[in-house]
């Protein structure tokens, strides 16, 4: 058994992972199927934004009706606990496409943990009307700045936007993955459940 001597960090996808998805949420509250379709489903996320705020523009649809389906959202069951038992054993951070305007309810439920994501842009009327992506690729390259600070990265997501910072990870898992994704991707363990997560960073932490 070999134990790791640098620092782990465990970097994690947010919606899907320990919130449910905010888009199929709101799909939900408005009756409006396309906005179901995710980056489990599409894997251009520009494509998937423009197409997104094409509808928003199209039904008159304004960020505040966005965040009031969310400021009723709950986090994942176990989530909470998972991130509590996470936090002394290793830095963990969530690296997410989503956007600081609809994060911060989901943040203060799982105590505040640090967030690298992106941004929205309204107009006066509040109608959203841009995304601004903090950088390409964001995911991995924030995967890839850890390693070059001698950390030893698990990385873990469940869309097709989290395989490429999965793949420059030291070990990449997938959390409940669809199964066009698992099937594109059968290098990486699949975890079910939060325990199973447990196990695999142990199983990662003291080299089995």
């Amino acid at each position: 058994m070999k134990t790791r001597h640098n620092p782990i960090v465990v970097a994690m996808d947010l919606e899907g992972v320990l919130v449910p998805e905010v888009w199929i949420a709101f799909a939900e509250k408005t009756g409006i199927d396309e906005l179901r379709l995710t980056t489990r489903d599409i894997s251009d996320y520009d494509v998937l934004m423009k197409r997104r705020l094409q509808i928003l523009k199209d039904r008159r649809l304004k960020l505040g009706d966005i965040q009031n389906v969310i400021e009723n959202m709950d986090v994942m069951p176990g989530a909470l606990q998972y991130l509590d038992w996470l936090r002394p054993r290793h830095q963990a951070i969530i690296l997410s496409d989503t956007y600081y305007e609809f994060a911060s309810p989901f943040m203060r439920k799982l105590g505040w943990p640090t967030l690298f994501c992106n941004s929205l842009e309204t107009d006066a009327e509040g109608t959203v009307v841009n995304y601004h992506i903090r950088l390409r690729d964001g995911k991995r390259h924030a995967v890839l700045a850890f390693k070059q600070l001698n950390f030893d990265v698990i990385a873990m997501g469940d869309s097709y936007n989290d395989t490429t910072m999965l793949c420059e990870a030291e070990l990449g898992i997938l959390f409940r993955p669809p199964d066009n994704v698992r099937q594109e991707f059968p290098q990486f363990p699949v975890a079910l459940d939060y325990e199973e997560v447990k196990r695999l960073i142990c199983e990662f932490a003291t080299g089995r």
